[in-house]
C-alpha cells in the first residue's frame, strides 16, 4: 500500500488492518498509534473516513497520524468499492453502504482488546462527514462526532432545479441499458488538470490537489459511475439528525469553503450539544492536508471532553 501523500511521524507506527462490513465486503484501513502505545491498556478511538472519491493515503492518513500523536487509537479506512478495498464494479458509489463503513469500523475497533468501547468517536472529511453523521443517526456506539468541511452527497445530488433532475434521471435510466450490455459501469468524466485555466473555482481547487503531486494518488481517481448518483437522490442520508442528541456533534468548516452551506445546514437542523468551528482564511480543499490550518488542537479538546 504505498502512495502516501504525507511523511510517517516518528512519534507513531501504522500498520494495515482489514475486516468486513455486514455487505462481506473487505475494508482495508491503517491503524495509527503513538509509538510507545501500551496495549495493556484501553484506550479511547477514533475512525477517520475520506473525502468523496478520496483514499486513507490522503486526507484520513494525515488526520488520523495526527490525533494518534495526542495518544487515540486511529484508524483512517478506504471505503467500499474504491481504494485497497474490496467490492465490484469499482468505483461505485452507495448511501447505505458508505454509512454502513462507517458502524463496520466500529465493530473493528470496539473487538480491539486495547480500545474502550465506549470512547469510539468519528471524523468524516468531505462527503464522509455527511456519511458519518448518518451513521451515528443509527449506531449509538458512535459516542462523539467531528466532521471537517463536509458534504451532503443526498442534498448535493438534489441541488440542481427539479426539471433537470428529471433530465438527469432519464439519461442515467438510458445509462443502465448501456452499462448492462457492456457488463461494466461507465464512469463520470474528470476535469483535467491541463484544462485548469479553464475551470470555475471549485473545480480548479479539487483538481489542484487531486491531480497534482499534492495530494494524487492513483487510487483516487475522483470518478463514480453515471448510474451512481439516482441512489443519493432518492435518499436522504440525514433525516433523523436530531436522534444524534445528547451525542455531540462538532462541524469544522473553512471560511471561505464552497461547502460551508451543509455544515451550516446541519447545524440549524441538529439538536444540542453542537458546535462550528470556523478555520479562519481556509476553503473546503485547504483542510484536506494543510496540517498548520486544520484544527487538531479543537479536534483533541472536542474528543478528550467527551471520550477521554
Amino acid at each position: 500500500m504505498d502512495g502516501y501523500i504525507f511523511e510517517l511521524s516518528e512519534q507513531v507506527t501504522r500498520k494495515p488492518v482489514s475486516y468486513k462490513n455486514r455487505f462481506g465486503i473487505d475494508i482495508e484501513a491503517d491503524l495509527y498509534v503513538v509509538k510507545d502505545f501500551d496495549e495493556s491498556k484501553k484506550h479511547a478511538a477514533i475512525l477517520v473516513g475520506p473525502p468523496y472519491s478520496g483514499v486513507k493515503e490522503q486526507g484520513p492518513g494525515i488526520y488520523a497520524q495526527e490525533m494518534a500523536k495526542k495518544g487515540y487509537v486511529v484508524v483512517a479506512f478506504d471505503p467500499s468499492y474504491n481504494g485497497y478495498s474490496g467490492g465490484e464494479p469499482r468505483h461505485i458509489s452507495s448511501p447505505e453502504i458508505f454509512v454502513e463503513d462507517f458502524s463496520a469500523g466500529v465493530d473493528y475497533l470496539g473487538t480491539r482488546p486495547f480500545v474502550d468501547r465506549e470512547k469510539i468517536g468519528v471524523i468524516g472529511i468531505c462527503g464522509s462527514g455527511g456519511f458519518a453523521l448518518s451513521a451515528a443517526q443509527i449506531d449509538p456506539r458512535i459516542k462523539a462526532v467531528a466532521t471537517s468541511v463536509m458534504y451532503d452527497i443526498s442534498m448535493a445530488a438534489k441541488l440542481a432545479p427539479k426539471e433537470e433532475q428529471k433530465i438527469q434521471l432519464k439519461e442515467i435510466a438510458e445509462q443502465r441499458y448501456i452499462d448492462f450490455e457492456a457488463g461494466h459501469p461507465a464512469m463520470a468524466p474528470k476535469a483535467q488538470l491541463g484544462s485548469v485555466d479553464a475551470m470555475d473555482p471549485v473545480t480548479r481547487e479539487f483538481a489542484e490537489f487531486y491531480q497534482a503531486s499534492r495530494g494524487y494518488h492513483h487510487n483516487s481517481t475522483t470518478q463514480f459511475s453515471l448510474t451512481s448518483n439516482p441512489a443519493f437522490m432518492n435518499f436522504s442520508l440525514l433525516d433523523h439528525l436530531e436522534d444524534i442528541s445528547p451525542r455531540p456533534i462538532l462541524l469544522i468548516v473553512g471560511e471561505n469553503a464552497h461547502s460551508r452551506f451543509f455544515s451550516d445546514a446541519v447545524y440549524k437542523k441538529a439538536q444540542e450539544p453542537k458546535e462550528m468551528y470556523v478555520v479562519p482564511g481556509a476553503n473546503h480543499v485547504d483542510l484536506y492536508d494543510k496540517t498548520d490550518l486544520i484544527p487538531f488542537d479543537k479536534l483533541d479538546e472536542f474528543f478528550t471532553d467527551n471520550l477521554k
